[in-house]
């Protein structure tokens, strides 16, 4: 085993490096542990590699624990996915676990923190979301400290799909006619989430110069979300970021009749679409405004996921290959596509059985 060598990071940390040995083409193989100070890491790395000195963090509580996971995290996800982690942590697993060491968390406690959230009111999804998060948190500490990791079996609760309300065929026609004799940015951005299936935050982050008018190409290249500002819980603030994935970031060809309304309102390639400027209307005013459009239309309240749902059911329904709608929707696998997005109501059912046509 070799020496520790600790070096003092841009991000402020320290880290804390030994040689564990030669791999193939004699390159080197270090294990790193990080610490807030280079004595904190220095004691990490001796204490995992049973070396002499005093193991001094045997007794980290799972606060702690989360901070520390939380500045490695800092520099590997999105700002957005971050504060969500955050949140988690904060509303959830620190008033459970916050003061209790590590090593006093089982398998039961698990159990009994899961039940609890469940009783409390909460989906068994998103449950299942705060063990992934606590999974992770405690992998770390494996790794880092060879701490057991009581999260790494728990079976999880199970999950039971809720269909989204959908504007029936009939509901959407009447919203269609309702936004195309409007011509107005917000009515833009419904027609391109029902006609196009965007996401809202990426609606409100189109700008002009994401369309070619010439090709009839839109292309996804940002999303907005509003997200808690970690000094104050209280507090939240519009981000502006790169597309939920590496597969979201997409072009799409643009319909005949979403180009009609871009030609009728089109702007400075600089400004946004939704807000005519230089600043984009966050996600949230955009569901206020469908709320408004349905109601003005008297048409039946959904959420604005559901017209990205029933642009996917449509799709399929008129004969796209699964392939093509998973990539024109930003999904990296298929099956997410038809498992969340893929809606059958009775009339398309009656329509399949009766393709089944069996001779006398």
């Amino acid at each position: 085993m070799g020496k520790i060598n600790a070096y003092h990071r841009k991000d402020g940390r320290w880290e804390a490096r030994v040689l564990q040995g030669i791999g193939s083409g004699s390159k080197r193989i270090y294990r790193y542990f990080y610490g807030t100070s280079k004595e904190e890491a220095e004691s990490k790395a001796a204490f995992a590699c049973k070396m002499t000195f005093e193991p001094v963090l045997t007794e980290m509580t799972v606060k702690e624990l989360c901070s520390e996971w939380l500045s490695v995290m800092a520099n590997r996800v999105k700002l957005s996915t971050l504060a969500n982690y955050r949140m988690k942590i904060e509303k959830h697993i620190l008033p459970a676990f916050g003061g209790k060491m590590c090593c006093e968390i089982s398998s039961k406690t698990a159990y009994a923190f899961i039940e609890k959230k469940l009783s409390a009111g909460l989906s068994a999804r998103y449950v299942s979301d705060i063990m992934v998060l606590l999974k992770s948190i405690f992998k770390h500490a494996k790794r880092e400290y060879g701490m057991a990791n009581p999260f790494e079996d728990i079976v999880m609760p199970k999950c039971i799909k809720h269909e989204v309300r959908l504007l029936t065929v009939a509901e959407q026609k009447t919203l269609r006619t309702y936004i195309k004799n409007e011509p107005a940015p917000i009515n833009l951005g419904v027609m391109l989430a029902l006609s196009m299936g965007l996401r809202v935050g990426e609606v409100c982050g189109l700008m002009w110069q994401d369309i070619d008018m010439e090709k009839r190409i839109l292309s996804v290249r940002r999303t907005v979300q509003r997200i808690p500002v970690p000094s104050d819980s209280k507090k939240t603030r519009v981000i502006v970021s790169p597309p939920k994935s590496v597969s979201s970031a997409r072009e799409i060809p643009i319909p005949d009749d979403v180009f009609v309304m871009l030609k009728k309102v089109e702007s400075a390639l600089d400004c946004y679409i939704l807000s005519g400027n230089d600043q984009p209307v966050e996600p949230r005013k955009m569901q206020y405004d469908l709320a408004r459009i349905l109601k003005n239309a008297k048409l039946p309240s959904v959420r604005f996921l559901s017209l990205r749902h029933a642009f996917a059911s449509k799709a399929i329904e008129v004969g796209f290959d699964v392939k093509t709608l998973s990539e024109i929707l930003g999904h990296s696998k298929i099956e997410l596509t038809m498992n969340l997005y893929v809606h059958s109501n009775i009339d398309r059912k009656r329509s399949c059985m009766k393709l089944m046509k069996w001779s006398a």
